[in-house]
């Protein structure tokens, strides 16, 4: 910043000397010799009548001060189109900036298995429901069966995330021959291993080490189908260690009880807890229970700047055209 404002009073100081020096040159014309008279056939006596008013000295300093006058508009009038030019070409500064952004980071996290194929899409509806509340917080999305995919890393392009979740949505519609969401969640052996779902989305959160406001959103119905590598009581141990609170969408809580009690117990156990799919609150608490947590500063890539700045270029403009303009109005006079 201050080297940038060195800059334009040195730019300010050059534009004075070349007025200066305009001026000075002008005054220089002006007092220098007459040049040769020119030959005006005149009558002898309105010649010698005119030699004698041109030797008066009020004439003579009249003819030096309207040279003057007339040099110093000229320099200030050239100035003034040198600095004209410079304002339309635009001048440019640059600066680096460092953007900083105050957000959460938020990770969902869908079991798609074929227990929850019915489910799904009022599932998916429901993370839809929390995105206009969330504008700021970075998003990422994990799918699981038997095995997990990260179907887009943390970031903060909604409209990207919007499409990813319709695109997510519509795979359930099975009119494609292969379905999006079979694509690397049937590697394992079983189905719905919960706890190696939830510990790959709590494996999604970058800057590790850095104190941030980490939340996984987890949907599933907990109805497990072989062995996993983790258990869910060992996934929540793990998000609980990384710092990391889970927030359960359960679309058969109410239903099946055992599995519905297992769930909300992990959950508790990372800060977090389990909501009813169904239920009429489930989004506008999980989102006040995300935002009660501190946002914390993320530091982006540094940035290469370039704005207009005319306005020294503009000022200078100014200054040399109302000189200009009383400067012809005093030769006038």
């Amino acid at each position: 910043m201050a080297g940038q404002l060195f800059g334009q009073l040195w730019v300010l100081w050059v534009a004075l000397g070349l007025l200066v020096l305009a001026i000075a040159g002008g005054v220089l014309w002006g007092l220098r010799g007459r040049g040769p008279k020119e030959e005006v056939p005149q009558s002898p006596a309105l010649l010698s009548r005119s030699e004698r008013v041109r030797s008066l000295p009020g004439y003579q300093h009249a003819v030096r001060r309207r040279r003057i006058m007339l040099s110093a508009l000229a320099g200030i009038g050239a100035l003034a189109l040198a600095f004209g030019g410079v304002v339309a070409a635009r001048p440019m500064s640059t600066h680096l900036i460092q953007p900083e952004n105050a957000n959460r980071d938020i990770v969902l996290c869908l079991d798609v298995s074929g227990s929850m194929s019915e489910v799904v899409t009022e599932v998916i509806d429901v993370f839809e429901k929390l995105l206009p509340d969330l504008k700021g917080e970075r998003i990422g999305l994990t799918i699981f069966n038997s095995s997990p995919v990260q179907v887009f890393p943390l970031t903060d392009d909604y409209d990207f995330i919007e499409r990813e979740l319709g695109r997510m949505k519509k795979s359930f519609d099975y009119t494609d021959e292969y379905p999006e969401h079979w694509a690397g969640t049937l590697t394992g052996a079983g189905a719905s291993l919960i706890g190696d779902g939830l510990t790959s989305c709590v494996m999604g959160f970058d800057h590790e080490g850095e104190e941030r406001s980490r939340t996984v959103i987890l949907a599933t119905d907990n109805e497990l189908q072989g062995a996993p590598t983790v258990t869910l009581v060992q996934a929540a141990a793990f998000a609980k260690k990384q710092g990391v609170r889970v927030y359960a969408i359960n679309p058969a809580d109410g239903v099946s009880k055992k599995e519905s009690e297992e769930l909300s117990k992990a959950m508790v156990e990372t800060g977090g807890r389990s909501y009813a799919l169904r239920e009429s609150m489930t989004v506008p608490d999980i989102i006040a229970k995300v935002q009660q947590q501190e946002a914390t500063l993320l530091k982006g890539s540094q940035q290469l700047v370039e704005t207009d700045s005319p306005d020294l270029w503009i000022g200078i403009f100014a200054v040399l055209g109302l000189t200009w303009i009383l400067v012809a109005w005093r030769i006038r006079l």
